[in-house]
């Protein structure tokens, strides 16, 4: 009976170191691999587009977090831009103050925009900084208004009219469009360690604020500090082909035919067309990845197979992270 449980005991002994083993080689293979990202990338500026699902569990939020982490860790300048239309429409909820939608844009009375400012300037960018900053790292948070970082100037609406076949212009209010970005203060940031987690609210010469899609803000961003990514992560799992499967690697020509025979469209058009923009303004490649997997940013960046659709500037299909 005693010689039966030492044996067992030193099986199971075995089995541990066996399962440590693999472990640790699991950890040296994935580090090895990932080498070549690391020592390419140190140095690089990449603009991360925080929203979605990715926002909502609080797994998800933590390993997003301790991602943007590591990246300044290893020598790589994230930049995080937030959206919070779920967070606003809340607020909005709980005001009683009504919505309106066209084409896709909430449109912004004063009101509602005193609430985006709220919401945005307030609730979720200081969450976003609290967060990064529990798992290590030194973000801090601003907006478009801070240091006049984010010119914009209205956006002009349309409303699609059936029985005319066309379109006319509406009002949406405080919506706006990035008419230019000083990006003197993220420079300032960068030198000081920080992390910039920035909040898509802009302001014109006369001091008027507008909300601005976050998608909008990040891709105007990656251009003008000439990243070397910009990484949108969204609640799909990247650009899907007809049968549903994910296309892991496009160029601009790849783009604009998946457009024109109708595999892209609806709520994926705004973020491939911002997509397109970044690639054809120098940024070398836009992510669009599944933010409801753990770890996506990292997973994405490191590993030849990514978790989402890299868009390239090349003009051949690209290889992923080149």
């Amino acid at each position: 009976m005693g010689e039966n449980n030492v044996t067992t005991s030193k099986v199971s002994e075995e089995q541990e170191q066996h399962a440590a083993s693999l472990s640790n080689s699991t950890i040296a293979n994935v580090l090895t691999k990932a080498l070549p990202y690391l020592q390419r990338f140190a140095g690089q500026t990449f603009v991360i587009k925080y929203g979605g699902n990715a926002m909502e569990s609080e797994e998800l939020q933590n390993s997003f977090a301790r991602d943007i982490v590591l990246l300044k860790a290893v020598g790589i300048n994230p930049v995080v831009v937030h959206g919070g239309g779920p967070q606003i429409g809340q607020l909005l909820e709980r005001l009683s103050i009504k919505s309106q939608f066209i084409n896709g844009m909430r449109v912004t009375d004063s009101e509602t925009m005193d609430v985006v400012q709220m919401v945005l300037g307030g609730l979720v960018n200081k969450e976003i900084v609290s967060l990064i900053n529990r798992n290590g790292g030194r973000a801090i948070g601003i907006t478009g208004k801070d240091g006049d970082f984010i010119w914009a100037r209205k956006l002009t609406g349309f409303n699609e009219v059936a029985s005319a076949g066309g379109r006319e212009i509406v009002d949406i209010g405080q919506v706006g469009e990035v008419k230019s970005i000083n990006t003197d203060i993220l420079k300032m940031l960068e030198n000081s360690d920080f992390i910039p987690v920035i909040a898509p609210i802009g302001v014109d010469e006369q001091g008027k604020s507008y909300n601005i899609n976050a998608d909008l803000v990040a891709g105007k961003l990656a251009e003008v500090l000439k990243a070397e990514k910009l990484i949108l992560l969204t609640n799909t799992r990247g650009v899907l082909d007809n049968d549903g499967n994910t296309v892991t690697g496009l160029n601009v020509d790849d783009v604009r035919n998946l457009i024109d025979e109708g595999t892209i469209y609806g709520g994926m058009l705004p973020k491939i067309q911002c997509a397109l923009d970044a690639v054809q303004s120098g940024v070398n490649g836009v992510h669009i990845v599944d933010g409801r997997v753990i770890h996506a940013v990292l997973l994405e960046i490191f590993t030849e197979q990514g978790v989402g659709t890299m868009i390239h500037s090349s003009p051949v299909s690209p290889t992923r992270n080149t």
